[in-house]
């Protein structure tokens, strides 16, 4: 008889668990392996399943997450699964800086169709929704709405600062992410890379952000804005910090951001709307992007060594749509017709760096040329910031399919240049060009 039920234990074991109904089931499930999870479609509150009233003791125990998938080898279908997040938790819980509220720390686990919904203002020391540390994880069809940062609503104007709240923060190899979308009303990224992961892949991923016109800002009459006497971090082309009207900030930081080491990083039909940065990798691991879009954001893609783009598309509506450092970047991306209505935009694109092959079509025509500038770096800090400096761009091979002009700085050498546009300036050494 022992036996037998020692047996059957064992068989029970990785058996698929049986439908769950609520948060306590689902952290519950989060812990073990080897399972298949199934949860009841329906909204669910965080702060029904953890009050406010035991954040304390939480934060006495240093359990920063309210859920964490620490086990392995695990499905689960969260498909009409909403959670709530009541941002006030998060302050109430006084995490350390850059703690991620939901973890997935485990090895092997799929997660599909759940959705994260972001309620209130409440700030936090930074950290993202949803953090994926371990490896070999896939997320499919998942939402994150995210709120709660401060400042919020000017941008990068006046710093990073400490309270920020991102979408998703990738740490973990072999992570893939599938169909999933971030929605930020948060200064903050969508998803981004640290600490070395490799073999990421984006597929079918979207992330949008709020624009905000910098007029609006000056004609604030309390704030932070006002009581700055709108005075950002920076120094902008007018020679002062003093925020210039005429401009569109992004609220959010960028869509897809990489920090450190990842190899083996991919995107595919992935899109940006409305972001600081579309897609900002300016890691030196040689991303590969194909069919990837970007609009409405300060600047489209910013790429950097090795990097391959391939049929991507974006516009310079509000920012450019372009910026290429580093070496050896092969860029196909077609410029989009769109632009801002009484928006200052001051290039298409800054290309610096060794052996780059650049090639910008268009679709349709832009009616304000803007130049396409071959050994420039970018602005530091958007638009309304001071203008790039010159920096050396050597051996690059230019293909401008577009009507916009080029413009070759005096630390350009080597270049070879075909362009439908004309060229405005060139100050470059043994510049070859060519009408296209």
């Amino acid at each position: 008889m022992i036996l037998r039920s020692i047996f059957i234990f064992l068989a029970l074991i990785g058996t698929a668990a049986a439908d769950i109904s609520s948060l306590a089931e689902l952290a519950q499930a989060a812990t073990q392996s080897g399972q298949q999870v199934k949860m009841k479609p329906g909204t669910y509150r965080l702060a029904e399943f953890i009050p406010a009233g035991t954040i304390p003791e939480r934060r006495k125990r240093e359990q920063w997450q309210f859920i964490t998938f620490s086990g392995n080898d695990n499905t689960f279908d969260l498909e009409g699964v909403v959670i709530e997040l009541d941002t006030a938790l998060r302050e109430k819980l006084h995490s350390p800086i850059h703690t991620d509220e939901f973890l997935i720390s485990g090895k092997n686990n799929a997660l599909k169709g759940l959705t994260i919904t972001s309620l209130g203002k409440g700030t936090a020391f930074a950290g993202a929704v949803l953090g994926v540390t371990g490896q070999g994880n896939t997320l499919r069809d998942c939402t994150i709405h995210v709120e709660g940062s401060s400042p919020y609503g000017y941008g990068d104007l006046f710093g990073k600062g400490g309270r920020k709240h991102c979408g998703v923060h990738i740490t973990g190899s072999r992570s893939q992410f599938i169909g999933c979308k971030v929605f930020q009303k948060a200064f903050g990224h969508g998803f981004y890379l640290q600490e070395n992961c490799d073999d990421v892949l984006f597929e079918n991923c979207h992330v949008e952000g709020v624009m905000r016109r910098t007029d609006e800002m000056l004609a604030e009459t309390s704030g932070i804005a006002f009581e700055r006497k709108f005075m950002s971090e920076v120094m902008n082309r007018s020679g002062t910090k003093r925020i210039q009207p005429g401009y569109m900030k992004a609220l959010s930081e960028d869509a897809f951001r990489t920090y450190t080491t990842h190899r083996g990083l991919v995107f595919r039909n992935c899109s940006a709307k409305n972001m600081r940065g579309g897609f900002e990798l300016r890691t030196k691991t040689a991303p590969k992007l194909e069919n990837c879009s970007a609009t409405g954001c300060e600047r489209a893609f910013w790429v950097s060594t090795g990097a391959v783009l391939t049929k991507c598309k974006g516009d310079a509506q509000f920012g450019p749509l372009l910026y290429v450092e580093g070496d050896k970047a092969k860029v196909d991306v077609q410029l989009l017709p769109t632009e801002g209505d009484k928006v200052n935009v001051h290039d298409i694109a800054a290309i610096y760096g060794s052996d780059n092959e650049v090639t910008i079509t268009a679709e349709g025509r832009r009616a304000h040329a803007l130049p396409i500038l071959v050994g420039f770096t970018p602005p530091s800090m958007g638009e309304n910031a001071t203008a790039g400096s010159e920096r050396t761009a050597r051996g690059l091979i230019l293909r401008n399919e577009t009507t916009m002009p080029v413009v070759i700085g005096a630390k350009a050498e080597k270049c070879q240049i075909f362009t439908q546009g004309p060229v405005q300036e060139n100050k470059g050494r043994d510049i070859v060009i060519k009408a296209n």
